[in-house]
């Protein structure tokens, strides 16, 4: 099948679906409740209720997914975009982060990182829950944080770096009778596709990418931690732990429940009536944009059929 009739069936599709289930509202729209931390308020992560607040508040900013630049539960753009807000809202006094996330890319982890630095920047203080997961690039975005709180059953760390992963199959091909070229200048151009086996050379290359950003992440864990970098490199092995072990490991403040968290974060402030309001971001899945979607496809099939990501290094 041509790559544009793939473009024209996903269309087809997408409109059947449309039409079947009536996507004209947020497909999250329920979702905004689900954040389990009992808050006094909850925008529902809409940045226009951003600073109308008449009282001093906490936001509540969860952060859940993979973290890249757009998902189903994550928008890099919206959580700049929210950070940079409430650094200018008086009203707003703090952040707390709720992190559900196994991790995601170096690039938007360390954006959002360096985005909460520049809130602090202002005086307003950071603090981190962890809820389900908080690994690798989660864990990465905490260390923003003034103090962790983890929930006693957060499966933390996965301190470490994917640089690429691939697939040889050449050998395969060889003895099935198929051969693919890929005509390409430079020699490592072509480095890390399917069709063309990985030179040493290659490999050091991307290892020495890894490295370089492993060496990035575990400083950023020694400043935030307090902690000697040889002591967080035996930690950033890329193995998870309990709340119970990374609390052991000063990788986490101390071990909460959610009421227990709120509590803590709220003794650290003198306003008697200082609320949490809560912020997620809810993707707009409608018919519209659907559509497009489905269009953009037909417009461009090799964007759309293929999702390789070269060279964006996964925390996870």
């Amino acid at each position: 099948m041509k790559e544009s009739s793939k473009g024209l069936v996903i269309l087809l599709i997408v409109v059947l679906i449309a039409a079947g289930t009536g996507i004209m509202k947020k497909v999250s729209a329920a979702k905004s409740s689900s954040i389990p931390f009992g808050f006094s308020e909850n925008s529902g992560g809409k940045l226009s209720s951003l600073g109308n607040s008449s009282k001093p508040y906490i936001a509540v900013i969860d952060i859940s997914g993979v973290i890249q630049e757009k998902g189903q539960d994550y928008n890099q753009q919206w959580l700049l975009s929210s950070i940079r807000k409430l650094k200018a809202d008086d009203k707003n006094k703090g952040i707390l982060l709720f992190i559900n996330s196994p991790g995601g890319t170096v690039y938007h982890s360390d954006e959002a990182y360096l985005a909460l630095n520049d809130y602090k920047t202002s005086g307003k203080n950071v603090y981190a829950y962890f809820g389900t997961m908080a690994a690798s690039g989660g864990y990465y975005i905490a260390c923003a944080a003034d103090k962790i709180y983890a929930n006693r059953n957060t499966i933390t760390g996965s301190i470490g770096v994917i640089s690429a992963s691939t697939i040889d199959a050449t050998e395969l091909m060889s003895k099935i009778g198929i051969k693919s070229t890929t005509i390409h200048a430079g020699k490592n151009k072509n480095m890390l596709n399917w069709n063309e086996s990985p030179t040493e050379e290659q490999l050091q290359i991307m290892q020495s990418l890894a490295d370089e950003a492993y060496d990035q992440f575990t400083q950023i864990v020694s400043r935030s931690r307090k902690m000697k970098i040889d002591k967080v490199r035996e930690l950033a092995d890329g193995r998870i732990y309990s709340a119970k072990q990374a609390k052991e490991n000063g990788l986490v403040d101390d071990v909460l429940t959610i009421e227990e968290a709120k509590e803590a974060v709220k003794a650290d402030y003198n306003f008697d009536s200082l609320i949490f309001r809560s912020y997620r971001y809810e993707k707009n899945e409608s018919l519209r944009s659907l559509l497009l979607e489905g269009i953009s496809a037909i417009k461009n099939p090799r964007a759309a059929f293929n999702q390789g990501t070269y060279l964006s290094y996964i925390v996870n």
